[in-house]
């Protein structure tokens, strides 16, 4: 390879294991012309080799020039530096990381505050920076055409191999019933060719997924497909296009044949979903139109299947690539677009270093790769919609579902009043469990949605008020009926049920609060013959469980499908005419100025599941804050729009994003004084500068206090932009860095405050 016309002499890598730094290497003349920017190299690392990633190249080693030319009174030069140690391996010749992956990474380390190896690595896969895992090879047998001296049975074998083209070894031995000496004995014969090949461990094995063409579209899809494939066709930079359009529009075909346009451009193509569990039903879609150029990357693969799927992208074998948020990474070659679906859900932030959101990688990818972006949602994010109404974002439109199928029918249904004629609180409303038994009688799916797993929040003695809670957390423990005992959901941790009160011996424990585990036992009790299946993080751990639980309830195999939020948005399923959203207030009552946005979004969303085919839906949200505005906006035929012009004003008026970026500073230790004091320093540093147009709040706890027994405590800061914050706080930690017991995240561009 040549840098600038000359040939390259010396690379900047980053080696596993080495945190916080890069290192210079000089590259050996038997591999100069083959070394690329973005390849993986084996280089030594005090008395140990190490693997490395190469983040820059260089025609004259790094130092020299400056060396060269700056000599002392005798003609010396005044620097002298020790010659580099050479690189010692390179793995293959295709990069592992593409110019603009690498040109990502340093905006990324850059805009978030996060060291540059670990903004490199978290693009690639742990699986694949690993040795552990590599490429599986299996015998297979190709049958030859002539005329053999063979037995009666070898000819039958051969006839048999010829009909079926041939296959891998161990599965031909089972399907004809002989050994592998007799295949052996037929390749000695010259009738097979017997060789090593790689078996792709195929995610999607199994699976039969029938083709399907690409449906006619409606004038408002079709006018959205024109202004994608025009942002497409376009020259230079193009700005991103927000797809806004209403739950069951359509929104998935004008994506398929978006990217089936980017594809006869010899251009591939990424497309991200927020959820695992919207995994499975839209790869099986993406499939169906693109076959096998498709490759799936989500965590729940095994490790061969994601080691596989990633290599299959950076060969250019695979060219569309379906996956959540690590997916924007995918090394796709040509890249032509990204899709960004449901691009409001907060699943797209990372919640460790570095906390990347992939809405904003995916934009500042597609600015790097000269691709276009799409990003698609029924209520899209306030910083979305900030940008549309600035100009910086296209829009089109789609105001109408599929079919002009209605909209579903929205019921608000106060609990107050509920809990009035009963004179206890309730689960089910009478006007919810009517409207059940209805749909059981006609053969029609209904959906209920609550956003708290277990069977009931906290065990409570009524005596004394004792609560149990997690020690490690500060939080109350969560009751499980299936294993019965108490699980914090922050640690993990658990504890068997007590046998009485530890604080004053009572044994009348009181559960309190209502999980999915709960709502689903007092199904079961309110309609013994339904067939009740319940979907969340405790039933969703075995690999494919997400799939094989949609599955079944597509095909009709259960009446009412229970839920936390992995089943609120992006699922279709025909048969369904009835959501019950019990307990609509869960999101209101959080210390976030983005409550009123993340209910309004999740209840929108969860109520775009009814109704989707030719039966009309009917929604029912249960709630003790009827008339909170994200509530009523929610059950409004206005829409979207109402809403998020008053959501802005206020945001506006309260300086709070997105007309202010906001980064949220969590430092956490052992020890609640020593935190304390150190937030309290770091929050007088900051307002000692006098930045302007920057807000500093006090040094408070963090609303989760305690977690994973380390006491946290915040500072919120927010500017017009992020740099006037990030800048100066990477100067302070310089000047001022904090003790190894205090443990400083940075999150900029937070979305939760927790």
């Amino acid at each position: 390879m040549e840098q600038n016309g000359e040939e390259i002499r010396a690379v900047r890598v980053v080696a596993e294991g080495v945190p916080d730094r890069l290192f210079d290497y000089a590259v050996p003349d038997a591999l100069a012309s083959r070394m690329r920017e973005g390849q993986r190299v084996r280089v030594p690392f005090g008395a140990k080799v190490v693997d490395a990633y190469v983040v820059e190249a260089f025609a004259t080693p790094p130092g020299e020039a400056a060396a060269a030319g700056e000599r002392d009174l005798f003609g010396e030069p005044t620097v002298k530096r020790r010659a580099l140690k050479p690189i010692v391996g390179l793995d293959d010749d295709t990069p592992f990381l593409s110019r603009p992956l690498i040109d990502l990474a340093r905006w990324m380390a850059d805009y978030t505050c996060s060291p540059f190896d670990s903004v490199l690595r978290s693009m690639l896969p742990s699986v694949i920076r690993g040795r552990e895992i590599r490429e599986k090879t299996l015998y297979y047998v190709t049958p030859k055409e002539g005329t053999f001296d063979l037995s009666r049975r070898q000819t039958e074998l051969l006839e048999n191999l010829r009909r079926v083209q041939g296959g891998w070894l161990h599965a031909l031995v089972r399907e004809f019933a002989c050994s592998p000496e007799t295949l052996k004995t037929l390749e000695r014969k010259g009738a097979v060719a017997i060789e090593k090949k790689a078996r792709r461990r195929d995610p999607l094995a199994n699976r039969r997924i029938l083709p399907t063409p690409p449906l006619p579209l409606m004038d408002e899809q079709a006018q959205a497909l024109k202004q994608i494939v025009e942002v497409l066709d376009a020259d230079g930079q193009r700005k991103p296009l927000l797809l806004f359009g209403v739950t069951g529009s359509g929104k998935t075909e004008v994506y398929l044949q978006a990217i089936a346009h980017a594809l006869d451009q010899g251009k591939g193509a990424i497309v991200l979903v927020p959820e695992i569990a919207l995994t499975p039903q839209t790869v099986q879609r993406f499939v169906a139109r693109f076959g096998k150029g498709i490759a799936v990357l989500h965590s729940a693969l095994g490790d061969g299947e994601r080691y596989d799927e990633w290599h299959r992208i950076r060969t250019g074998e695979a060219t569309v690539v379906v996956g959540p948020r690590s997916a924007v990474f995918a090394p796709v070659r040509n890249l032509g677009l990204i899709v960004v679906d449901e691009e409001h859900e907060p699943s797209y932030k990372q919640d460790e270093t570095p906390r990347y959101h992939a809405r904003d990688i995916a934009v500042m990818r597609a600015h790097l790769e000269g691709c276009a972006v799409v990003l698609g949602s029924a209520t899209p994010a306030m910083e979305t919609w900030n940008n549309v109404q600035k100009g910086k974002y296209l829009i089109a439109r789609l105001s109408k579902r599929v079919a002009n199928r209605p909209m579903p029918a929205v019921q608000i249904i106060d609990m107050r009043l509920e809990t009035l004629r009963t004179g206890h609180p309730q689960i089910f409303s009478e006007p919810l469990l009517a409207a059940l038994k209805d749909r059981l009688e006609r053969g029609e799916q209904s959906i209920l949605f609550l956003n708290r797993r277990g069977y009931s929040r906290a065990l409570t003695c009524p005596r004394c008020g004792h609560t149990a809670t997690c020690e490690a957390c500060a939080v109350p423990f969560t009751y499980h009926e299936a294993d019965h005992c108490l699980r914090c959901h922050i640690c993990g941790d658990w504890k068997p049920i007590p046998t009485v009160c530890p604080a004053c011996g009572d044994p009348a424990f009181r559960y309190v609060g209502v999980g999915t585990q709960r709502v689903e036992r007092a199904l079961q009790a309110c309609f013994p013959h339904a067939r009740v299946l319940r979907m969340d993080a405790d039933v969703t751990t075995r690999k494919q469980s997400h799939d094989e639980l949609l599955s079944i309830f597509k095909s009709g195999r259960a009446d009412i499908l229970i839920g936390t939020q992995m089943i609120a948005k992006g699922l279709d399923f025909p048969n369904v005419t009835l959501v019950g959203v019990l307990a609509a207030d869960t999101s209101l009552h959080i210390p976030d100025f983005r409550a009123s946005e993340r209910t309004y979004q999740l209840l929108a969303q969860v109520s775009g599941r009814a109704g989707r085919a030719e039966l009309p839906g009917e929604v029912f949200i249960q709630t003790y804050t009827p008339d909170h505005p994200a509530v009523q906006a929610s059950a409004s035929d206005a829409g979207f729009e109402p809403f998020a012009e008053q959501e802005l004003r206020e945001r506006f008026e309260g300086g709070y994003p997105p007309y202010t970026h906001l980064v949220c500073l969590t430092l956490r230790s052992e020890s609640e004084e020593r935190v304390r004091f150190f937030a309290e320093h770091l929050a007088a540093a900051f307002r000692e500068k006098r930045i302007a147009d920057l807000l500093i709040s006090d040094a408070c706890p963090a609303p989760l206090a305690k977690a994973k027994g380390l006491f946290r405590y915040q500072i919120l800061l927010r500017a017009p932009t992020a740099k006037r914050i990030t800048a100066p706080l990477t100067d302070l930690l310089k000047k001022h860095p904090l003790p190894l017991d205090i443990k400083l995240a940075i999150d900029v561009d937070a979305i939760e405050i927790s």
